[in-house]
């Protein structure tokens, strides 16, 4: 941990700043239950938690130049190759109404609208091992500020996008679900890019209905790989669209009888070639990010903040993304190493 955490000491002006850097670290990746600053500063033998939180509300340090070390010493520890990027949004629950963007919304994690927050995020994935990337806050309209411009949430996933490319990612394919699949302005920045996808829609796809002309090809099955190891006999058949063999639609089911709604995928991919063995397995990546990485970021303590103001949330969730990348460091290298020996 002192020897990941040194390579951001220079960001931080204050030597109780780079302290409290640390001690974040450590109170992180420890078995508290609620990473809570009181909790932290007491398992890391503090005597109270006002160091932690004048590092977060206080001290002169800036949170883009951390979230560029970290991503500089992600871009580093990839050494140049290709990874799966997913894009998903994060939503927790939070009460009352006094913390910056906090509205009435859809809140992922509970499946209903609920007052809370929410951030679009993307995750990298190289092998088994999922890293974070970039996020970014989403702001509903009666929660902006003097300055603010509202920006949707497929709109903040295309800035996320031209950020990473910008910065030297390279991404071989994008993942992401049907919020995105169903916006055009963000399949239309994949097209501009020449980026591979594979994106969820609904049942309904507005497509379809314009297309009038819709085929299904019979049924065939392949064995979904889940993030454990184990594997499932799923089904999948192609829907074809006259007309747009650039895009392809899929229907994914696990029961091809009852096709039960939250074990049925509809997927529209520009991938090409025989895919029906593995569009849904790689479509399923994005699955780890639903039930992998949000709690092990709720593990690290990604909602656990007490605070308000954003630009002191932002400090608390950069903190955590260090932290996430510090935990997938040495497995990733484990990885690439087994990677290239394979070559």
């Amino acid at each position: 941990m002192d020897d990941y955490c040194a390579e951001y000491q220079d960001i931080f002006p204050e030597v109780r700043s780079f302290e409290s850097f640390k001690y974040l670290h450590l109170g992180m990746i420890s078995e508290i239950k609620r990473k809570s600053l009181p909790a932290i500063a007491k398992v890391v033998g503090l005597d109270n938690e006002q160091s932690l939180h004048h590092f977060l509300t206080d001290s002169p340090w800036d949170t883009k130049l951390l979230e560029s070390r970290r991503l500089s010493l992600t871009l580093s520890m990839l050494k140049g190759e290709s990874f799966i990027l997913v894009i998903d949004e994060t939503g927790d629950k939070k009460k009352g109404h006094s913390t910056d963007y906090v509205s009435r919304q859809y809140i992922g994690n509970l499946g209903k609208v609920e007052n809370g927050l929410v951030s679009v995020n993307a995750y990298g994935i190289f092998g088994t091992i999922v890293f974070p990337l970039i996020f970014k806050i989403f702001k509903p309209k009666s929660t902006l500020k003097e300055g603010d411009i509202y920006k949707t949430k497929p709109e903040l996933a295309v800035e996320i996008i031209s950020e990473l490319r910008e910065l030297g990612f390279n991404f071989d394919i994008v993942l992401a679900d049907c919020l995105y699949g169903e916006s055009k302005t963000f399949r239309t920045i994949l097209e501009k890019c020449e980026l591979n996808y594979v994106v969820a829609v609904r049942s309904n796809h507005q497509a379809w209905a314009e297309l009038g002309e819709v085929e299904f090809s019979g049924w065939h099955t392949f064995e979904r790989i889940f993030s454990n190891g184990k594997e499932q006999t799923y089904y999948i058949q192609e829907i074809i669209c006259q007309g747009w063999e650039d895009i392809r639609y899929w229907k994914i089911t696990k029961d091809i009888l009852k096709e039960r709604k939250n074990t049925t995928w509809y997927l529209m991919t520009n991938l090409s070639g025989e895919i029906q063995q593995t569009v849904g397995n790689t479509y399923g990546f994005r699955n780890w990010i639903e039930y992998g990485i949000k709690q092990a970021k709720n593990e690290l303590g990604w909602a656990d903040f007490r605070l308000t103001d954003y630009q002191q949330i932002q400090r608390w969730w950069e903190t955590v993304c260090c932290v996430y990348l510090m935990v997938s460091w040495h497995a990733i290298e484990r990885d690439l190493a087994q990677h290239f020996s394979n070559r």
